[in-house]
């Protein structure tokens, strides 16, 4: 079954609820280098992500993690996805 880009974002999203690198998110999401490129990138422009700087094992990285308004997003997501699941008896 293949995944929407409405899932590979709020799965993003979720992964990123703490500050997480592009190589993480890249094997958690399941995605390849170029695709995690164009949706981190995405997301970053549209406010779900931003970038944070920090130090892993002494060397500079840059880490992605979700905003307030990726965790309004997730919310919406999963009532959404929920409400479309739903079945009717």
């Amino acid at each position: 079954m293949q995944r929407s880009q409405w899932d590979i974002m709020a799965s993003l999203v979720r992964f990123a609820k703490t500050p997480e690198s592009k190589t993480h998110l890249m094997y958690k999401c399941n995605l390849s280098f170029r695709q995690v490129d164009r949706y981190l990138d995405l997301l970053v422009e549209k406010g779900l992500l931003e970038i944070v700087f920090g130090e892993r094992r002494s060397k500079p990285r840059r880490f992605f993690v979700a905003t307030s308004k990726g965790r309004s997003f997730l919310k919406a997501y999963h009532v959404l996805r929920t409400v479309v699941t739903e079945k009717e008896v």
